[in-house]
């Protein structure tokens, strides 16, 4: 549990209240020497220092109301010290094709898909990485939420970085990703070593180059890689640039192929999109049981209490505009 505030030399603000303190404490002064000049009798104790008390909470609870704190709470978590799974979004250009404009587009779908898998895998670290005509880790498998979900909305988007070159990619290429290029995740030190079960869930829209299969699935056999395929595509797709139609993106109709041959030689299942429950149950079977070690980085959304802080402050406003009104 922890309390951080994003602003804290705001807190300043509540030293406002000198001023009115300093009025208030002139004015009762005054009155003392009024009401013993008049014979009249002293104010108690309780009536001279309500209205002092209540400025101050109100000055202190609007000052830690400008730090912007927050409050997060760790909670201890068992999660798998045998598994590892990544997800890898597909980057290329063709990823913002659309079914309209105004719609969201597939790399949009697959953002929001990523989300909800990595929800439901909370017992299971989770990576992401990208793919064009490379292989590129964004964030290395953790169990923090927070991170995972940042990483994913700051971080991942079409064309960053753009495809780089290589011997799948020319510059006169319309299509410069290649689901070759699934192979860095065996030669490359993506999974911690001496992980036992290593998972890669990929979302595609499969339009890819031609790719060598087998050459694939041997390499991520070797390196006991289990993939598994979600597609984001329709034949109606479009790329929209300014609001008009791009003319030379057509939908590659041997997308779903593609990923239907790859699935079936590495022995990865094929998904459409929407189909989040069915990754999930996949995942798992494919994991399997195994031992487990308690995570501390486990948080959850840090919820702002300056709202509820600013909504105390009406109750001693309201004790200072009731006095004044006796």
């Amino acid at each position: 549990m922890s309390i951080h505030f994003a602003t804290p030399l705001a807190a300043l603000i509540a030293l406002a209240v000198l001023v009115p303190l300093t009025g208030w404490l002139r004015v009762s002064r005054r009155a003392t020497r009024v009401r013993a000049g008049l014979g009249l009798p002293e104010l108690s104790r309780g009536r001279r220092l309500a209205p002092v008390a209540a400025v101050i909470a109100l000055a202190g609870l609007l000052g830690v109301a400008a730090a912007q704190p927050a409050y997060q709470k760790g909670a201890a978590l068992r999660v798998r010290s045998d598994s590892q799974v990544f997800i890898v979004i597909d980057s290329s250009r063709s990823m913002l094709a659309r079914a309209k404009l105004g719609s969201p587009s597939r790399i949009d779908r697959a953002k929001a898909t990523a989300a909800r898998l990595e929800r439901s895998l909370r017992d299971v670290p989770v990576g992401i990485a990208t793919i064009t005509n490379r292989v590129l880790p964004h964030l290395f498998p953790t169990t923090d939420s927070v991170v995972f979900q940042a990483t994913l909305a700051d971080a991942v988007g079409v064309d960053r970085p753009p495809p780089g070159t290589s011997a799948f990619s020319t510059s006169r290429s319309r299509t410069a990703s290649t689901l070759d290029s699934l192979t860095q995740l065996a030669s490359r030190r993506f999974y911690t070593p001496g992980t036992r079960h290593r998972v890669a869930i990929v979302l595609t829209d499969g339009e890819s180059r031609p790719i060598s299969a087998s050459s694939v699935a041997r390499s991520l056999q070797d390196a006991h890689i289990h993939t598994m395929y979600v597609q984001f595509w329709g034949s109606k797709d479009q790329v929209f640039t300014k609001g008009k139609p791009e003319t030379h993106y057509r939908p590659n109709p041997k997308a779903q192929a593609i990923l239907e041959r790859l699935g079936e030689i590495t022995g990865g299942n094929v998904y459409r999109e929407g189909d989040t429950g069915a990754v999930t149950q996949d995942v798992h079977r494919v994991l399997g049981t195994g031992p487990t070690t308690v995570s501390t980085r486990e948080r959850a959304q840090p919820v702002a209490l300056a709202p509820y802080l600013a909504g105390i402050a009406f109750v001693p406003l309201a004790l200072l505009l009731w006095r004044r009104s006796r």
